[in-house]
C-alpha cells in the first residue's frame, strides 16, 4: 500500500468514533435475510428539500440546501438569533412527484427528474422548538411511523448501483410476499470523504404495516 492510500485509510478509520456518535433514527428489526431487512421505524421530523437533475446533482445541491439550515441560516424558534442543529444520520433521497404527499412518504412514481431530499432531525426538538429555515425551499415536517423494507450495501451509490439495489430489494419482497407502499429512498451514513469499501448505504422502501408491528418510542 503505498503512502497517499495509507493516509486515506488512517483519515477514514479516525473519523469512524465521531461518526458513530452520530445520532440515527430508532428502529425496530421486524426480520432480517442476509443483508434484507424489515424495520418499523419511530416518528421522526425532517428538513426537506426537492431539486432537479440527474441523482449525482440532485444530492449536492439537495445537501448544500439542508446544510446551510442546520448551520445556522435559520431563525432560532425563540425568535433571537440563530441556531445551529446537529447533524445526524442517514441523509436520504428519493424521486419526488409534482405534488408532495401531506404526510407519508410519496406513493407515486417519479416525475422527470425531480428529487426530495431529506435530513432527520435530532429527536430533541419537536416541530416547536426546530429554528425556522431562511431559505423557503427548506420544509419542516413530521413523518409518522412506517414499515420499510431494506438492503444494505456498501461502496459507491452512482444511479445503476442504486437500481440494481432496489430491483433486489424489490424481489426480495416479492418472494417474501411483502407489498410496497411507497417510492424506493436512497440513503447515505457517511461523509463523502469515507472510503468507498467503509461507507453505508441503503436503499428503502415503504411496506404495508401489518397488525403486529410495534412502533418504538422516539429517542
Amino acid at each position: 500500500m503505498n503512502r497517499t492510500a495509507t493516509l486515506a485509510l488512517a483519515a477514514a478509520l479516525a473519523a469512524l468514533p465521531a461518526m458513530a456518535a452520530i445520532e440515527e433514527p430508532a428502529f425496530e428489526t421486524l426480520k432480517q435475510s442476509g443483508d434484507f431487512e424489515i424495520r418499523r421505524y419511530a416518528p421522526m421530523i425532517v428538513a426537506e428539500t426537492r431539486v432537479e437533475g440527474d441523482l449525482w446533482d440532485a444530492s449536492n445541491d439537495g445537501f448544500r440546501v439542508i446544510a446551510s439550515y442546520i448551520f445556522g441560516n435559520n431563525v432560532a424558534a425563540k425568535g433571537a438569533g440563530s441556531e445551529k442543529v446537529a447533524m445526524t444520520a442517514p441523509v436520504t433521497v428519493e424521486a419526488a412527484p409534482e405534488k408532495i404527499a401531506m404526510t407519508a412518504p410519496v406513493t407515486t412514481e417519479a416525475e422527470g427528474s425531480r428529487f426530495r431530499m431529506h435530513f432527520v432531525m435530532p429527536s430533541t426538538f419537536t416541530l416547536a422548538t426546530l429554528p425556522k429555515p431562511k431559505d423557503d425551499r427548506v420544509k419542516l415536517r413530521e413523518i409518522p411511523a412506517r414499515t420499510m423494507a431494506v438492503v444494505k450495501f456498501s461502496g459507491f451509490t452512482g444511479e445503476g448501483k442504486v437500481k440494481e439495489k432496489t430491483d433486489e430489494l424489490l424481489a426480495w419482497m416479492k418472494a417474501g410476499g411483502i407489498e410496497p407502499a411507497g417510492a424506493p429512498q436512497l440513503t447515505r451514513y457517511d461523509p463523502p470523504w469515507t472510503l468507498p469499501f467503509l461507507r453505508r448505504n441503503e436503499v428503502m422502501i415503504p411496506v404495508k404495516a401489518g397488525p403486529g408491528d410495534a412502533s418504538p418510542a422516539r429517542r
